[in-house]
């Protein structure tokens, strides 16, 4: 923000401590004094309420109060930013340090708390950054994309759960079923016969025609369906440790609720990533980020989701970069220096950034820049880190001129010096 941008600022300011059932508003003007102060409840009367609250100080399309609150997320922050008017959302740590500043005796309010948010913005506005104006099909597919996250992850706790709990009994099927994918407990075989059969004792007793049959309805396996089912028999029909009778039989009965579990979260994984694909590939970035190596179209989706559409979000690449994690922190201080990798990041888009960059070492440009900075003595992760700053900052390029990958530009062949 330039210094003109900066004097053009609104004179009044507004914070908002937010709750589950109810909002303190405050509205302070530039030098700190307390204009109004309201509580409204977490509905459209309330919102309506805020809004004349504010048009009465000044509050106009030409001229729009902003306003801070302590999360991103909500109805109200929805409504805000319906409306036109900058949202900061400003960190609730942060907001308790600025606490601090104005109090000694550690006294806490509601209504103190939206006065300190709003007083905020009118000594550090410059400081924070306010919510990027992503379209609505961004926001949409960060929702979807978000939450297929989230399923995934969820799925993967179940399966956890339920890979404990067979092991106290029924380890055949850890034998018979194990790692992820296609013979993981996660996938559809190992779920049908294990619904059918949730005890070693109703394992031992399935025939070939029913191992058959279980594995015939829950899909095509690589190997022949034969194979699969002499295989299983032969594990089902060894000799295990075994609980006693009513025991087993109660956790079968366990098992058996944990497998549908299992079930509604492979279905939600499932559903979710078509949706996500579906939004994603409506989006006018979705080719620009599918250009690049090693980007599906499920992980160029958490790529847009985190990153957004709101060009103007970040001032350059770097700024994109430290968002992700990828450029390093320098501390120094007197005689030390250090260089380290960022900590503080957007934890999603580190995460799908290390996949990105793990999967481009099938390409010969990205194989080509990680061997470099192997042989130059990093370690795997720091080599990959670095592979996925690189194409973070080419991703941004190409957003900002919209175009697509070009591998001589993203990875130019570095010129050798003549003797």
């Amino acid at each position: 923000m330039t210094r003109p941008e900066v004097e053009r600022l609104s004179a009044i300011f507004c914070g908002i401590d937010w709750a589950e059932g109810h909002h303190d508003i405050a509205l302070v003007d530039q030098d700190g004094s307390q204009l109004a102060k309201l509580r409204i409840s977490d509905d459209s009367a309330g919102f309506h309420a805020l809004l004349e609250l504010l048009a009465r100080h000044g509050d106009s399309v030409e001229d729009l109060i902003p306003v801070a609150i302590e999360t991103p997320r909500g109805l109200l922050v929805a409504a805000l930013r319906a409306t036109g008017r900058t949202v900061y959302s400003i960190n609730p740590l942060a907001a308790a340090r600025y606490r601090d500043r104005g109090s000694v005796s550690r006294a806490k309010s509601d209504a103190a708390d939206a006065r300190v948010l709003a007083n905020i913005l009118r000594t550090d506005r410059h400081a924070h950054r306010p919510l990027p104006a992503d379209s609505e099909a961004g926001q949409a597919v960060a929702v979807l994309a978000r939450a297929q996250q989230d399923a995934v992850w969820d799925r993967q706790q179940m399966v956890n759960r339920l890979r404990s709990h067979l092991r106290e009994y029924y380890p055949a099927a850890l034998t018979a079923f194990h790692g992820s994918g296609k013979l993981g407990l996660d996938s559809a075989h190992a779920r049908a016969v294990l619904a059918a059969a949730p005890t070693p004792a109703s394992a031992a007793r399935l025939t070939r025609s029913q191992l058959r049959a279980l594995l015939t309805r829950a899909g095509r396996l690589r190997r022949g369906i034969e194979t699969e089912v002499e295989r299983l028999r032969e594990i089902f029909r060894a000799e295990h440790l075994h609980q006693l009778p009513l025991v087993e039989e109660a956790m079968g009965r366990q098992a058996s609720a944990l497998i549908q579990q299992v079930n509604a979260a492979c279905s939600s994984v499932t559903d979710l990533a078509a949706a996500t694909e579906e939004a994603f590939l409506a989006h006018p970035d979705a080719d620009i980020i599918i250009s690049f190596p090693g980007l599906s179209v499920l992980s160029g989706a958490r790529v847009l989701a985190e990153i957004g559409d709101d060009r103007s979000r970040f001032t350059d690449a770097r700024a994109v970069k430290a968002y992700a994690g990828t450029a390093p922190v320098t501390r120094a201080s007197g005689r030390s220096h250090v260089v380290v990798a960022r900590t503080v990041k957007n934890q999603r888009l580190a995460g799908v950034g290390y996949m990105w960059a793990f999967a481009t070492l099938r390409t010969e440009a990205p194989r080509t820049h990680y061997d470099r900075r192997r042989a130059g003595g990093e370690r795997h992760t720091a080599a990959l880190r670095n592979l996925f700053n690189k194409l973070l900052g080419c991703l941004y390029y190409c957003l900002q001129n919209r175009t697509t990958y070009d591998p001589e530009r993203a990875f130019p062949v570095p010129l050798t010096l003549a003797a």
